[in-house]
């Protein structure tokens, strides 16, 4: 005879996906060395799809139980919570490497040859105040929808601008992403900088690139939140996964302001 439960914690049923994640993460990371040391892209991918299967398994076992409306207690959204808040403290520190090394070689450049003396390359400075600034914005506003959409939700139980500010936020979450291919085409394309050959380029790159990638993610966050906002889900008291996305959000429009006046401003 099965015993009623007497605790607030969640005790999950055996699952297949922490080990079908380790075994992708594993074929992800060891296919990019393959990739980038014997153009043998194959594996990477393998795990890359892995991966993706994985998150998306996951992830609805997660809404599902949070949706049932009995395993995610007050006690088990407050750990969901405390663990995001971890996940994105740990984000923080990931760029804050790159904004170490962006630093460092502005500040005190220096030659990988002994005796030789680091040469900043000759590049085309990005106006700062052209196309940055319009993403900047761009990426302000839709911060601004994702808070009128918790707003409305939270506080108001207003369904329709819930979904409408989700919608706007997605629409200009795209728009940076757009703006921002356009831009490093441009500098590919006609301005004569590369991915890599010098520290500068490959900093910018990876910096901004990676802050894209993280939109990308977010803007994909924002969608799954939106589609389950139109099935009837998210309640004023109950709304964890919608709250870690706004959170996630607002993470990438913080980082994107310190790379704008750091970057752009400050380091051309």
């Amino acid at each position: 005879m099965a015993h009623a439960k007497n605790h607030d914690y969640h005790i999950l049923p055996p699952s297949i996906y922490p080990f079908l994640g380790a075994i992708a993460a594993f074929c992800l990371l060891g296919g990019m060395a393959l990739w980038f040391k014997y153009d043998f892209p194959w594996l990477c991918l393998a795990g890359l799809t892995g991966a993706l299967y994985v998150m998306y398994g996951w992830w609805k076992d997660m809404v599902a139980e949070g949706n049932n409306g009995v395993d995610h207690t007050p006690v088990v959204q407050i750990g969901l919570r405390y663990g995001f808040i971890l996940f994105v403290i740990s984000e923080v520190f990931f760029f804050l490497a790159w904004f170490w090394a962006f630093f460092k070689h502005s500040i005190y450049p220096m030659s990988e040859y002994e005796g030789s003396e680091y040469v900043i390359p000759d590049i085309h400075a990005v106006d700062a105040f052209h196309l940055p600034l319009m993403n900047t914005l761009v990426l302000l506003l839709s911060g601004c929808a994702v808070t009128w959409a918790h707003h409305a939700l939270v506080h108001e139980n207003n369904r329709k601008d819930l979904i409408t500010g989700l919608a706007v936020g997605i629409v200009l979450g795209l728009a940076f992403t757009g703006l921002q291919v356009f831009e490093y085409w441009e500098l590919l394309a006609h301005e004569g900088w590369t991915f890599g050959g010098d520290r500068f380029f490959g900093v910018f790159f990876m910096a901004t690139g990676f802050h894209g990638f993280h939109v990308i993610v977010g803007t994909i966050f924002l969608a799954v939140c939106l589609f389950r906002a139109i099935n009837g889900e998210f309640t004023p008291k109950q709304h964890g996964g919608f709250e870690a996305a706004a959170w996630y959000w607002h993470f990438v429009d913080v980082v994107w302001l310190f790379l704008f006046f750091a970057v752009y401003i400050w380091g051309q």
